[in-house]
């Protein structure tokens, strides 16, 4: 019998939780890591649609990239949209995983995938995970794979192209994408990426010496500071930056306990979308 904690150990072996940031909420949020578990949805984010699909589903437990509880709360009532969410699941004895930044920066995570996806060569974290003497990665983890541990992920194109052919390249394996950004008017070869809100990182791609950015969204004063840097930026959209991965993470799940039923969810959607 699969339990709870059996997918959660699993989790945390593929996503060490160490790698999440000191203001984030990540792991076991919600259930009791005895339960048994057949049915597994993972998702985005936990919305209305994405909540009644798991209950409809007879989902036992689901895994969220972003957590429902964010921050801490005095009471869990139907009152809020985040407590009526929480109420519905637990009554409906569905726990909730959410590995949030960890899977970002995993060794197979978000951003590995994406530099994956690119067909970058020579790829690595754009921040190293600084692992301090008291973190341990658990038993089993490959002291081999710390050093593809961190933050956004830099890595080369095998040649250099124009930001427009690069933006049809990615458009085309990332199709949710709408792609948009700054074109500082010289060919691309040197590329960082951070999924989601990955604004906060372009420090780190100016130093780097990257010709573009890639991320999911970042503010009109990022987007100026890169310009101003001379770095072009492609803004996919923070949907369609880490939605697929919650894909791959449900086969990867059902391979390694091919007992249960895993699936991404169905009903969750950008909720981001274009009028013209």
């Amino acid at each position: 019998m699969t339990t709870v904690g059996d997918v959660c150990r699993w989790m945390k072996q593929l996503a060490p939780l160490e790698l999440s940031e000191p203001w984030d909420n990540t792991g076991l949020l919600l259930g009791d890591p005895g339960d048994p578990v057949s049915r597994v949805q993972t998702c985005l984010t936990l919305t209305s649609e994405s909540t009644a699909e798991a209950i409809d589903q007879c989902a036992n437990l689901v895994i969220v990239h972003h957590p429902l509880l964010f921050k801490p709360v005095k009471s869990i009532t139907t009152a809020t949209a985040q407590g009526k969410l929480l109420w519905q699941l637990a009554r409906s004895g569905i726990s909730v995983y959410s590995p949030h930044p960890a899977w970002d920066s995993a060794e197979a995570g978000i951003n590995a995938m994406l530099a994956e996806r690119l067909k970058l060569r020579e790829v690595r974290p754009l921040i190293p995970a600084n692992l301090d003497g008291n973190q341990t990665l658990g038993a089993g983890f490959p002291l081999s794979s710390v050093c593809q541990l961190g933050a956004g992920r830099l890595g080369l194109l095998s040649e250099a192209m124009e930001i427009r052919q690069f933006a049809a390249q990615v458009k085309s394996l990332l199709p949710e994408s709408r792609t948009r950004g700054v074109d500082s008017g010289r060919p691309v070869r040197r590329i960082a990426i951070a999924c989601g809100s990955g604004g906060s990182l372009l420090s780190a791609a100016i130093q780097a010496n990257c010709e573009l950015f890639l991320t999911g969204e970042a503010t009109f004063h990022t987007c100026m500071e890169a310009q101003a840097a001379g770095v072009s930026m492609l803004l996919i959209g923070h949907f369609a930056s880490e939605r697929f991965s919650l894909v791959e993470l449900a086969q990867q799940l059902h391979r390694h306990f091919p007992e249960l039923t895993c699936w991404a969810s169905h009903r969750e959607a950008d909720p981001v979308v274009s009028f013209t």
